[in-house]
């Protein structure tokens, strides 16, 4: 309606802080837009009019108008006694844009000119790039190769221009990524919900560092702990820490639930079969209990003598649920075979806790307690006595101790490289750019090692619990995708479950993780290659198929019947960041944890949101306490559950009251 006027009409809405859906809707025809643009002169002849009107008439009417909010510009009208017009969501293109600092004063980063200039490039791309084409520029797949100790990270297969790059780069610089990299690291409290620093770094931190917060130094806090453990797990292991009847402490079972289980069982599963752990743990056996299913607590002690078993009680608070009904149970095995004793739990279960009241009362000793504190998150507590006391007692210190500088040789890195060199910060910003300007919400890890069998379910834990939110650290409610669905297989088992969505159903950006050595190689007489070879050579051709994927043309040219060939389609453009490491040991275990939990803060820096809170589990477990309430109301004597909950809700719990019993038969 107005040739060569766009920007203008454009800057005329943005500059009221009103949304440009009815101007910039591509669906619109002719005559609707000029509708909308007789409506727009309609409303800027009116406008000098309805403020006057507002001025004079205060408590009649209020218009509200928020700028600086992205995508979801908040232009809401109340009047007295009635609520607030829900806010409207517009595309990218529509935002007004604001070129302070990003999360300064409720500004959202969707709303700064580096996140609109993405969002517009990203939809060039879309249409008009294919990752196959963007292989074939050498300097640029070198250049997206990045190097560290034992490792290189390939971010080439990744659906994005150099100059796309360049833009994704300066949307972190408008973020302060790096400074808040420094605050994190420093012990600022960035936590602000909770108001605590993040230090899951200082747990890794060498004995010669300090970091002070509170006017205490967190390292040789750290340290102190760790030299605990180190005396505690040598005295169990040469025999001088017996049982309650003299027998040598054998098997270990640590009791904890999210964090307190994940990290160390992923660490475990690393070890079980690396060559020198493995040396270490013989004749020693670690299992770990987590779910409050009876069952799982059958599964950690089948076949463990009592009399050889130490029990390790994960819980900070020591008042976790479901942890703390484990360890009672765990302890009732323990009571049953050796009598109800003090010394049954004094010398066969220990805590990692900060509870030593709640201890004490459990009646462990509370010299066997290994503390650990606020500014350590679940998620990021493997590095803590959580993950440190079941493996150490497992593998040996030793072991442990270099699982935790591979940690700090990452750490190092994220604190030191240039942003266009530093790979957590690199995975980050790729995550928000798939997740963010290219739509895909989901990703998955692909680990070609059995060894990490629990790297992803770990890492899900990480990232889902930090960066699945929906307001900002101000508390502004986001108007953009917050957090990706994260889920993995080790290769080539994943291979032959979801392969094929990833091939040719939804795009689901992949990560493919392979290392050049083996910890038992196997090459049988008969074959050319090993068995790690075989596996290997499945490692480097996934990320190529959904990178370049195969057209119907060439489908054809195999000699394809063309009724079938259209079903073996590939339409590639999928993409994948590629790590190849020299091996899997306790120190590049390490190496792999501490990048991805930088990939996680660093999409949250980006984001302006809190990645360190978790409120969002707190709901489900009031509820939870709820029904608890009414069914040991209805063991123990007449109860009603039609009121209690939703209908839906009262049936069920009705129909499973109906068929089950309890404890108090």
């Amino acid at each position: 309606p107005w040739p060569g006027r766009d920007e203008e009409v454009q800057g005329i809405f943005a500059r009221k802080g009103l949304p440009l859906r009815s101007f910039l809707t591509c669906s619109m025809t002719r005559h609707a837009m000029a509708r909308a643009a007789s409506a727009t002169a309609l409303f800027l002849l009116f406008a000098p009019l309805a403020a006057a009107f507002v001025a004079h008439f205060p408590s009649a009417s209020r218009i509200h108008l928020q700028s600086g909010s992205g995508i979801r510009s908040k232009v809401s009208v109340s009047s007295p006694g009635r609520g607030r017009v829900p806010p409207m969501r517009m595309s990218t293109a529509e935002r007004p844009v604001s070129s302070g600092p990003a999360g300064e004063g409720g500004d959202l980063i969707s709303a700064t000119d580096e996140w609109v200039k993405l969002a517009r490039k990203a939809e060039t791309i879309k249409k008009e790039t294919h990752i196959k084409d963007l292989l074939e520029d050498e300097d640029r797949s070198r250049a997206m190769q990045l190097e560290m100790d034992n490792a290189v990270v390939d971010f080439s297969r990744q659906r994005i221009t150099t100059d796309a790059l360049q833009d994704l780069l300066k949307l972190a610089e408008k973020a302060d990524v790096q400074g808040k990299i420094k605050k994190m690291l420093k012990g600022d409290k960035i936590n602000t919900s909770e108001d605590r620093s993040v230090l899951h770094t200082a747990l890794r931190a060498p004995r010669t560092e300090s970091t002070v917060v509170d006017g205490v130094d967190v390292v040789a806090q750290v340290w102190e702990v760790l030299d605990q453990i180190k005396a505690f797990s040598d005295m169990v292991r040469s025999g001088e820490h017996v049982g309650a009847t003299g027998k040598k402490i054998k098997n270990f079972i640590s009791v904890g639930i999210g964090g307190s289980y994940l990290g160390p069982a992923f660490m475990h599963e690393v070890l079980r079969f690396e060559r020198d752990a493995m040396e270490k743990s013989e004749g020693y056996n670690l299992r770990f209990l987590s779910n409050v299913d009876p069952t799982d607590s059958i599964i950690a002690t089948q076949g463990l003598d009592p009399e050889e078993t130490m029990v390790i009680v994960v819980s900070k608070t020591f008042t976790t649920a479901e942890t703390m009904l484990n360890a009672r149970t765990v302890r009732a095995w323990l009571w049953e075979a050796m009598g109800e004793d003090p010394e049954v739990v004094m010398r066969h279960m220990i805590a990692c806790s900060s509870n030593l009241e709640a201890v004490s009362a459990f009646g462990i000793d509370k010299a066997n307690t290994f503390g650990f504190w606020d500014w350590v998150g679940g998620r990021y507590s493997v590095c803590s006595a959580v993950g440190v006391v079941p493996l150490a007692l497992q593998y040996g210190f030793e072991t442990v101790e270099s699982f935790l500088k591979g940690c700090r040789n990452v750490d190092e890195h994220f604190a030191t490289a240039p942003l266009e060199k530093n790979i957590p910060v690199m995975m980050g910003l790729m995550g928000v750019w798939n997740n963010n300007f290219l739509g895909y919400h989901s990703r998955v890890i692909n680990p070609y090692s059995m060894n990490l069998a629990k790297f992803a379910s770990h890492i899900q834990q990480v990232d889902m619990e930090s960066n699945g939110k929906r307001v900002s650290i101000d508390g502004v409610e986001v108007d953009f995708e917050l957090g990706e669905v994260n889920f993995g297989e080790p290769g080539t088992n994943g291979q032959h479950s979801f392969f094929q969505l990833l091939h040719q159903g939804q795009v689901v950006p992949c990560d493919f993780i392979g290392f050049c050595e083996n910890p038992n190689p196997v090459c049988l007489g008969s074959e050319t290659i090993s068995n790690h070879d075989e596996l290997m050579a499945n490692f480097f051709a996934q990320p190529d198929a959904l990178s370049f994927g195969r057209t119907l043309d060439e489908v054809l040219a195999m000699g394809e019947d063309a009724s079938i060939a259209p079903h073996k389609v590939f339409s590639g453009n999928r993409p994948s960041n590629v790590f190849l490491m020299d091996r899997l040991d306790a120190f590049t275990a390490g190496q792999l944890l501490a990048l991805y939990e930088h990939r996680t803060a660093v999409q949250g820096f980006v984001w302006g949101i809190n990645s360190f809170d978790q409120f969002g589990v707190e709901l489900g477990k009031v509820l939870g306490v709820n029904c608890r309430n009414k069914i040991t109301e209805c063991r123990t004597g007449e109860c009603s559950i039609e009121d209690a909950f939703n209908p839906s809700t009262s049936a069920l719990l009705d129909r499973y009251l109906d068929k089950t019993y309890g404890c108090s038969f």
